[in-house]
């Protein structure tokens, strides 16, 4: 079946690692279902792992990918969780949890097979397109908001870096929740187009705010955390799941974040049932993922140039 996949790992070139070709179907294996990938949507997860971030040289080549929605084995439309052995199912009962990709096989593909426990129904209402883009940047951002945040509706949050796939998706799940948002980015166009998706107001990074905020979403990291802590009440929630611009801030704040009592969280990807709740809001209240573009899965590579260029708005979606 033809495939992108991680042929190498390169830390100072990753898309030189990057491969189109065949590769073998997956193999049945009890308690998992192979899936027929209609769409998959790309990750800075996908780019990570041809740097060898969370994947081994002993693992290669490995497909690549851990979004998708397709047709199952009984013709069911379904969308994938992309978290394995967290739950058990389908692995051995230490495993520990992994993303897609890390330890098996993903999704850019024509089929891959996952725990049939990790699978869950497609809302009709949302295309395969859509549905391919909610499993990690926009699970990612829903419990960054909904569950680790603590936010409600008529609180304010700032979302660092609009155009993100995170970022994005916090500021139009957040705008549909009531949330009062305010968003960040380097670019006037992004910033414009944050505010047509529900932001308040758009400022360059590091510009001074109209009002503090209750929580921060933050995946930039180093180039904006200054900012990040400097703009929260009294008491307010930083919620961090990535640092795109390198993991150590020249400032960490300390004093700051002590006296003023601020809640620093880490958020990593989101579990089965907040997946079964994020489609169930899209679903219901008209959201619709933010797709920056739609590529074939032999145009792979542009997807993984665009996105490493950060020359994009919402997410590129591979279709098969």
């Amino acid at each position: 079946m033809f495939a992108a996949y991680a042929a190498r790992i390169d830390r100072d070139q990753p898309l030189s690692g990057l491969e189109l070709g065949e590769r073998p179907e997956p193999e049945a294996r009890p308690g998992w279902t192979t899936v027929s990938v209609k769409a998959a949507s790309l990750n800075h997860h996908d780019l990570w792992s041809l740097r060898g971030v969370g994947l081994g040289e002993e693992s290669l080549p490995m497909i690549l990918g851990c979004d998708a929605a397709g047709v199952d084995e009984d013709g069911n439309e379904v969308v994938l969780h992309s978290v394995i052995g967290q739950s058990g199912h389908g692995v051995g009962p230490h495993e520990p949890r992994t993303i897609l990709t890390e330890r098996y096989q993903g999704t850019f593909a024509e089929k891959v097979t996952v725990p049939t426990w990790n699978l869950l129904p497609k809302p009709k209402e949302l295309s395969f397109e859509e549905a391919a883009c909610l499993p990690t940047a926009w699970l990612t951002a829903y419990r960054m908001l909904f569950t680790n945040a603590g936010v409600r509706p008529g609180d304010s949050v700032l979302v660092q870096g609009a155009g993100g796939g995170v970022a994005t998706a916090a500021i139009v799940l957040g705008a549909a929740a009531g949330l009062r948002m305010i968003a960040t980015s380097r670019d006037e166009a992004k910033r414009k187009r944050a505010v047509e998706l529900g932001a308040e107001g758009a400022y360059e990074p590091g510009e001074r705010l109209p009002r503090r905020v209750d929580a921060v979403i933050e995946t930039v990291g180093a180039a904006t955390w200054s900012h990040s802590v400097k703009s929260l009440k009294p008491g307010g929630t930083l919620v961090i799941s990535g640092a795109t611009s390198g993991p150590n801030p020249q400032a960490t704040e300390l004093n700051r974040i002590f006296f003023l009592e601020l809640k620093v969280v880490g958020s990593t990807m989101g579990a089965k049932d907040e997946l079964e709740d994020l489609l169930s809001f899209c679903a219901a209240r008209g959201v619709r993922p933010v797709i920056d573009s739609v590529l074939p899965l032999d145009r792979a590579r542009e997807g993984f140039e665009k996105m490493a260029g950060g020359d994009l708005f919402g997410k590129v979606v591979l279709t098969v």
